[in-house]
């Protein structure tokens, strides 16, 4: 028999009991991809809406492939795996960069590029459909990653420093009343610390920007400029023209061009004298707005580590807990980065644990040295 007719023969031949369980699962796995596309391309709108219907006829294409190869060895309904259930929820109830971020990572675990029944254009479309979904999702990061940058890092210092600093308290034999008004304490001081340090940062960061912003003066110091000694051209050329450009832009100014008629002229950012575009500064939210989120953010994490003396626990059952409840926060902090990055969730919420539990237990062990000295 010659090589040339065994893939024919392959074609032909009936599958084995393996290849027709993992046939089935396959179609399964595609089918809940298809849905999920579906549903998120229905709760989306515009240019994300298009490409993941688009995505879920892909993924619908596949599904064929295999009920194909399959044929009367199909099942009526296979079930897919309780991860791809759980992204059907998730995509239905709480469509979101998320639910993308978590596909990305499935999609990148794709094992059509290992198994020989499947064609090489299902791998290859596998691969781009990684591609794609990370680029929808980030366009979400961008969206979210200022707020979620502020919602994560100010409930993790909370966590962390509050859950420190009762750790240490209690270690130094504190009454279980003087723990509380510490960690109390420490809760107001760093929610007002973050506060005050974000008001001054985002105040700080506009008035920089309004001072580097470039005013509409060309518009009315133009018809009164000698155009002997013209300086407009000066302003265009100190905003990164090139000097004929800036000649060109100048000639419009002073209303001898009626257009831009050489795209090469274009400012790489806003043209700074439209007066329609919108300020740079509006992306920073308002200095009151970020204050009184990085108080709330950091508080919320803060209130955690004294929620068993807030209910009369004292001793080392409460710190026990305490950290028990800071270890569960941690690991979903931890695990929301993860899912916003594309990468483990696993992997780093036992980052943020590791990172948090370090700095509880250097206070503690610190917290007895001073107790033991007292003594």
């Amino acid at each position: 028999m010659t090589d040339s007719a065994s893939p024919q023969h392959a074609a032909s031949a009936e599958p084995s009991p393996a290849q027709i369980r993992r046939w089935n699962r396959y179609l399964a796995e595609e089918r809940a991809e298809a849905e999920i596309y579906r549903r998120l391309g229905e709760s989306s709108s515009g240019r994300h809406k298009e490409i993941l219907l688009q995505v879920a006829e892909a993924e619908g294409r596949h599904s064929q492939y295999w009920e194909d190869k399959l044929g009367p060895h199909t099942r009526p309904s296979p079930r897919p795996s309780l991860g791809s259930r759980l992204l059907i929820f998730l995509a239905e109830h709480f469509g979101s960069v998320f639910v993308l971020a978590l596909i990305q990572r499935a999609e990148s675990r794709s094992p059509y590029d290992k198994d020989e029944d499947a064609s090489p254009a299902m791998a290859a479309d596998e691969a781009i459909h990684e591609e794609i979904v990370r680029a929808l999702a980030n366009d979400g990061r961008q969206r979210l990653s200022g707020n979620f940058r502020a919602a994560v890092f100010g409930a993790n210092d909370g966590l962390v420093s509050n859950l420190a600093l009762v750790m240490g308290a209690g270690a130094t034999g504190m009454s279980s009343t003087m723990v509380l008004f510490t960690g109390i304490a420490g809760l107001l001081a760093g929610a007002l610390s973050m506060g005050a340090g974000e008001f001054v940062s985002v105040r700080s960061q506009r008035e920089l920007l309004d001072a580097s912003s470039p005013t509409q003066i060309t518009l009315s110091a133009a018809p009164h400029l000698d155009l002997e000694a013209n300086e407009l051209e000066l302003i265009y050329q100190a905003r990164g023209m090139t000097p004929e450009a800036a000649a060109h832009r100048a000639q419009e100014r002073l209303g001898h061009l009626d257009c831009d008629c050489d795209p090469s002229l274009s400012f790489k950012d806003p043209d700074p004298d439209d007066d329609t575009a919108e300020p740079d500064n509006v992306a920073l939210g308002t200095d009151l707005g970020a204050a009184a989120s990085s108080f709330c953010f950091f508080a919320s994490g803060a209130v955690i580590p004294i929620l068993p003396y807030l209910f009369g626990m004292g001793g080392g059952w409460a710190l026990v807990l305490a950290m028990t409840l800071v270890g569960v926060a941690l690991l979903v902090t931890g695990g929301l980065v993860g899912l916003l990055s594309g990468a483990s969730p696993l992997l780093r919420g036992l980052r943020q644990l590791a990172i948090g539990y370090g700095a509880a237990i250097a206070t503690y062990f610190l917290g007895l040295l001073f107790n033991v000295a007292v003594l």
